[in-house]
């Protein structure tokens, strides 16, 4: 069994954060472990109120998870201040995890502020060079590189200078274009381009938290970075496609749309509450 970690805040509406994550590295059959670094009151219509764990138990946690549960691959999403961050990167820097992939979450989809603006320049300072991908979308992608993005060839400068910054890897997440949605990969040598189908929805919540966990799932399961950024990208167009119109405001994304690529005895739908979701449809049962 490969194992997964997340450090990243949880969401009380379980669509994106560390309930996304875990639900994604299930979708991947692997086994995820949890580091909590916030607790938001959220729902789809937006956040209530944020509360951040304190600093020692963030790398309490870690301790716990490194010393006993090893993971093969590391995903971190929400570390809202410039205290939590230092106690991420002391962790990493301690234990030595190899396949990091780090989503730098600034505002959530209501429009919050989830890192604070003191937290940046930390963010670019400690994590970022420890990190074997970052993968921001477009409004991060603009403030990590202080770069305007209007195009593909924006996008392509942009994670030239965010690559300065010290990370290995760049995907930079173009969702938020016109048409296709086109992802750009980027490691210092070459470009690739990754771009699927526009899926008109506006259950998207989570979709950011989905697709870096998916990548550092498939880093568990032995994939090259490349590989697993792809199959990341097929699976998160998938969770939106089949995406959840549950909720009053932006549904979250189906982290079991796939299910039907594994057993009858490990679908979702052999629960009866998985008959809530469309799993049933899905997984053909």
């Amino acid at each position: 069994m490969k194992l997964a970690l997340t450090i990243a805040g949880s969401d009380s509406g379980g669509g994106a954060g560390i309930q996304a994550d875990l639900k994604t590295f299930s979708a991947h059959g692997v086994f995820g472990m949890s580091v909590i670094t916030s607790v938001t009151a959220q729902n789809t219509m937006g956040v209530l109120g944020i509360e951040d764990i304190s600093p020692e138990m963030v790398l309490l946690q870690m301790k716990a998870v490194f010393e006993d549960l090893y993971p093969d691959a590391v995903k971190i999403g929400m570390v809202s201040n410039g205290e939590i961050i230092r106690a991420i990167t002391e962790g990493l820097k301690k234990y030595e995890p190899e396949g990091v992939v780090l989503d730098p979450v600034m505002i959530s989809k209501s429009g919050s502020h989830l890192l604070k603006p003191e937290a940046m320049e930390a963010l670019k300072k400690e994590l970022i060079p420890l990190s074997l991908v970052v993968t921001p979308n477009l409004m991060e992608a603009e403030a990590l590189s202080g770069i305007k993005i209007k195009g593909k060839e924006c996008m392509r400068d942009a994670a030239k200078r965010i690559l300065a910054l010290g990370a290995k890897t760049v995907v930079i997440k173009g969702g938020h274009l016109a048409g296709d949605a086109l992802d750009i990969f980027y490691d210092g040598k070459d470009f690739y381009e990754m771009a699927s189908e526009r899926i008109v929805t506006q259950n998207t919540h989570g979709t950011g938290c989905t697709f870096s966990s998916a990548i550092a799932a498939n880093l568990a399961l032995g994939y090259t970075l490349l590989e697993s950024v792809k199959r990341a990208k097929e699976y998160i167009t998938g969770a939106i496609r089949y995406s959840l119109d549950i909720g009053h405001g932006v549904g979250p994304t189906n982290h079991f749309w796939n299910c039907r690529k594994y057993s009858s005895a490990h679908c979702p739908a052999n629960n009866v509450r998985g008959h809530m979701y469309g799993f049933k449809t899905l997984c053909g049962h």
